[in-house]
């Protein structure tokens, strides 16, 4: 069976403020094949986000002179519970498109990684509840009346799902992804969620019809050969921590961690797998499917 891609790009974003490198900022795994078509792995590390989205760029641009298609992963939630979009009475279908827009809309990431991230969350819960709630987590000197440095009272927003189905679907034994809600803390991903969000939609804008965002772009299903060879990019969500990354030797705890998920998928592509991992889990109804395509979006793989 012919692959679907030819290299598979896999981000570690960071919603850090100031310049970093090391563990904690951001990294990108790089597999890809060589003359003679054995896989082999690089890895990169820059220390601003904007630093990122430009290598990503750079790096694309390098396979696409090639004729190459890609498979890039970003591990941050690209969707929100269902019904946020409602809550922040967002117009416009789909939902995951008008959050991305809101989000895009006022979320400000400088060159030197200083956000706003902190008053966009408290904006959000001012306009989805007028309380603290759902977002939550800041540091102490971020706190304000709608963003707590610490989880609201069990039953604040309990209308609120505080997953989505894909972590639903994830979650077991010490695979335990924390909901896009908690904004501050060990492994929160609420922060890298707003400052992520942007970056996948402008590089999406930057590629045009040759680049797609999965499912939302191509809705919940096996994709086949036919489906990616429009493309030169395909940008999906992923979760690291499913693959059990060990790092080498001198290496980097989210070196270790893109490096192996970006091997995991293309051996999967290698052995005619991957198209089926783009597809729902069996017993997926109409309802699930409608949630994940129009707003929650879904980990590859889960």
């Amino acid at each position: 069976m012919a692959r679907l891609f030819d290299a598979y790009i896999i981000a570690d974003w960071t919603a850090a403020e100031g310049k970093k490198l090391g563990d904690g900022s951001v990294w990108l795994g790089v597999a890809k094949r060589d003359v003679r078509f054995r896989l082999y792995t690089e890895t990169h590390n820059v220390a601003t986000r904007a630093e990122g989205e430009k290598l990503l760029a750079s790096l694309l641009a390098e396979h696409r002179k090639r004729g190459d298609r890609v498979l890039v992963g970003f591990d941050f939630n690209f969707g929100y519970p269902a019904g946020t979009a409602a809550r922040l009475k967002l117009t416009g279908a789909p939902a995951w498109s008008a959050m991305w827009k809101f989000i895009a809309s006022n979320v400000v990431d400088k060159a030197d990684n200083t956000n706003n991230r902190y008053q966009v969350a408290a904006k959000m819960n001012r306009l989805m509840t007028d309380e603290a709630w759902p977002l939550w987590g800041a540091p102490a000197n971020q706190a304000q009346r709608w963003l707590t440095t610490t989880k609201p009272p069990a039953g604040a927003g309990a209308d609120i799902p505080e997953y989505r189905a894909t972590q639903d679907a994830v979650r077991k034994g010490k695979l335990q992804p924390k909901s896009v809600w908690q904004m501050h803390g060990a492994g929160a991903v609420g922060g890298q969620t707003l400052v992520g969000i942007p970056a996948v939609r402008r590089l999406l804008e930057s590629l045009g019809p040759s680049g797609a965002v999965w499912p939302f772009g191509t809705g919940w299903r096996a994709l086949d050969t036919a489906d990616v060879e429009p493309l030169s990019a395909l940008v999906v969500e992923v979760y690291p921590s499913m693959f059990d990354a060990k790092p080498n030797p001198g290496e980097f705890k989210d070196q270790a961690q893109v490096r192996v998920t970006a091997e995991h998928f293309a051996r999967l592509d290698e052995t005619g797998a991957l198209s089926a991992a783009f597809a729902p889990p069996k017993g997926a109804d109409e309802a699930l499917i409608a949630r994940v395509e129009q707003e929650e979006g879904w980990i590859l793989g889960a």
